[in-house]
């Protein structure tokens, strides 16, 4: 059976692409978190505060500023303005995160260990999955994301399969404080007859009958290579597809039935 590449390996390849600190601009601040903000040559705006309860935190000169559910450069961009409104000519605010909240999802589904992970600073979607142990044998091309953002539900869908195969970062994407995460069971198809290992194998709308019959060990020398059959199910009933080509897709829980030759 083919296996999945390392889903340990991949993260770390996959983080060195893509920097942390790249991440941890789209990080979403929240009560708890603490923020170090440096105010270029004022030495007295050099300050490191905890996000209030309520989002809030309290700077010089300008008092109390809301941040919770911004962006580090959003916060930034704010604070810069609103220190430049009367107080500093031209100021420089840089900001950083120096510790962040415990936050939590929820990850479920065909995944080793589910349950609720913690998220502790900016974590990805391949992060989390390493945390719950991985992927089961058998888990699906895709993970559904579940997701509040302004009070109203949003779904994301990952594409596992364009990550792994592919190397598309752009679907490790951030994980978010409540998410639920959901990683489907792939679709299985069974091979049977003159082949090396008969049993069943997750498939998927690119898998064809020869690479299953290549999962399945390949044909016996008592295998009729040019009688291979598909019996699926349509509309409830059994249909037998005959003579089927090799490179024929296969559709999720059809059966590959490879004859014996009787020449």
């Amino acid at each position: 059976m083919q296996k999945k590449p390392s889903i340990f390996v991949l993260s770390c390849v996959l983080l060195f692409i893509l920097p942390i600190s790249c991440l941890a601009e789209n990080y979403i601040i929240g009560s708890g978190d603490v923020l170090k903000i440096d105010v270029y040559d004022h030495e007295d705006l050099q300050k490191t505060v905890r996000v209030s309860n309520n989002g809030s935190i309290v700077i010089p000169f300008i008092g109390r500023v809301q941040v919770g559910g911004m962006a580090i450069p959003d916060v930034t961009k704010k604070l810069t303005r609103l220190l430049a409104d009367g107080y500093i000519v031209n100021p420089q605010v840089n900001i950083f995160i120096e510790e962040f909240r415990s936050k939590k999802a929820v990850i479920l589904g065909h995944i080793n260990k589910p349950g609720i992970a913690e998220l502790r600073g900016a974590t990805t979607f391949l992060e989390i999955i390493s945390q719950a142990g991985g992927l089961k044998e058998g888990a699906g091309d895709t993970a559904t994301i579940k997701r509040v953002k302004d009070g109203k539900q949003e779904v994301l869908i990952v594409n596992i399969k364009s990550m792994v195969e592919g190397g598309d970062i752009s679907q490790n994407i951030l994980i978010h404080d409540g998410d639920t995460i959901y990683i489907s069971k792939g679709g299985m198809c069974y091979v049977t007859g003159e082949v090396d290992d008969p049993d069943a194998y997750s498939c998927n709308q690119d898998t064809t009958v020869l690479k299953l019959i290549a999962r399945a060990g390949g044909f016996t020398g008592k295998a009729s290579k040019s009688d291979v059959r598909i019996v699926r199910l349509v509309d409830g009933e059994k249909t037998i597809i005959k003579n089927v080509d090799h490179n024929t897709s296969v559709l999720a829980n059809d059966i590959i039935v490879v004859p014996e030759s009787f020449f």
